[in-house]
């Protein structure tokens, strides 16, 4: 992983980690004041966010939010009017919650959450590359989304800026950050995965020379697209990403996330099933792609009952297999919990990746993450359905990341839990580049 990071900070296309840059050059740290505004645009609906911050060691003093589906006509019109849509949604929002900030003078603050995929030019602004999840609204190609949020907002007249233009994943940092000020990366494990870090200038070869206020920079790395020959994939995996639409891409996803741990396991007993009678000739059951979600296999491993009642529960309701066996049932925990038991450890040795290219996973060398003698602590912000709801994935990581640092290092890394990276990361994160400081 370590070693795939530096080539994709060396050039873009060098390496299967994109290593995308933010522009993100600083986050927040608890001492920001004000009044400030987060647009969380998604597939079927969007949310907008308000935050009033207090300072004084990162008090929140006010969280209201707001969720607003997405008509389906907008879906396919065009960008001018989506944008209308929304900057009309905000208007609103404001004029029904400002009190103290309905000042039309004032200059309001926005953080943008866009999940679409985006080149971006600069902290607050992005290209569209292409659209996902949906919608399909042509004219946008190609255009700066910023730009055209902004325009739209101006048309409504409002008196609003988009500070920082980010994703999920920054949220997460920018959230962890603002709540402790050793956070130096961000992993989201949900039915999708990724992760983030604060980078070096000097190490971003592929920035040329590009400024920054703090000397380092946000990176993006896009990890579930990670491939490498060294990760530990099966017939499983192979077969389950020949059969897939995005064939050879996002490898490292397809291994450790929500969308997919569930399918794994289900192929594991569709062959199981048909090659052994453990099951009987209930083959048939298991044979519909994805039909056994992964929370319904993280339900199976968790049941801790004698007689695995939630197992035999969900086999019968969800994919129609009666009567199955007890040494059955059991043999179903075993194979949830090798499925969650690899995905786990994948996902730390990822994270030891980042710990060691950023000198904090106490190797030897020149940056060893030692300070006078001591290892620096460092805060992993981490969110995500899968990681939130599933606990023995979470003991598993945890187990994992001490296992590969070892125990003198690893007490010293913190994985945090946080909730809401999308929206109230990005209001945070547009406090912190704020030109209202």
């Amino acid at each position: 992983m370590a070693v795939e990071m530096q080539a994709g900070l060396a050039s873009d296309g060098g390496s299967k980690l994109k290593m995308l840059l933010t522009f993100v050059d600083s986050l927040p740290d608890g001492q920001e004041m004000g009044i400030y505004y987060s647009l969380d645009l998604g597939a079927t609906n969007f949310r907008v966010l308000q935050l009033e911050l207090g300072g004084r060691n990162s008090m929140i003093l006010r969280h209201k939010v707001e969720s607003h589906p997405i008509p389906r006509y907008l879906m396919t019109g065009k960008i001018e009017d989506l944008f209308d849509f929304i900057a009309m949604t905000l208007q609103s929002i404001i004029d029904k919650n400002g009190v103290a900030e309905h000042n039309p003078d004032l200059r309001r603050e926005l953080g943008f959450t866009f999940s679409f995929p985006v080149r971006q030019t600069s902290a607050s602004s992005g290209i569209l590359i292409r659209w996902t999840k949906g919608i399909s609204i042509e004219n946008a190609i190609g255009k700066d989304v910023t730009q055209c949020l902004e325009e739209a907002m101006s048309r409504r007249g409002l008196n609003m800026r988009v500070a920082v233009l980010v994703n999920d994943t920054v949220g997460s940092l920018a959230l962890g950050h603002y709540h402790d000020e050793d956070t130096v990366a961000a992993v989201v494990i949900g039915t999708g995965t990724n992760a983030c870090y604060v980078e070096l200038r000097e190490a971003i070869i592929k920035s040329r020379g590009l400024l920054t206020n703090s000397g380092g920079m946000v990176v993006n790395m896009e990890w579930g697209s990670f491939l490498s020959s060294h990760l530990p994939r099966t017939s499983y995996d192979i077969a389950l990403d020949d059969e897939s639409p995005n064939r050879n891409e996002q490898g490292f996803e397809k291994m450790i996330s929500g969308m997919y741990l569930g399918e794994i396991v289900r192929r594991v007993l569709y062959r199981m099933a048909r090659e052994s009678d453990i099951f009987g000739d209930a083959a048939h059951f298991m044979s519909a792609p994805f039909s056994l979600r992964t929370p319904l296999m993280a339900a199976m491993h968790e049941d801790d009952s004698p007689d695995l009642k939630e197992v035999a529960k969900i086999l019968r309701e969800n994919l129609g297999m009666q009567d199955v066996p007890l040494r059955a049932r059991r043999m179903v925990v075993r194979v949830c919990d090798i499925v969650a038991r690899r995905a786990a450890r994948l996902v730390a040795a990822g994270i030891v990746g980042i710990l060691k290219k950023i000198g904090r996973d106490g190797s030897d060398g020149v940056a060893t993450g030692r300070t006078k003698g001591e290892f620096r602590r460092s805060v992993i912000a981490v969110e995500g359905g899968l990681y939130a709801s599933y606990e023995l994935f979470r003991e598993y990581l945890k187990e994992a990341v001490a296992e590969i640092l070892g125990e003198e290092v690893a007490r010293n890394v913190v994985l945090r839990t946080f909730e809401d990276g999308s929206g109230i990361g990005a209001a945070l994160l547009a406090a912190s580049h704020s030109s209202n400081r």
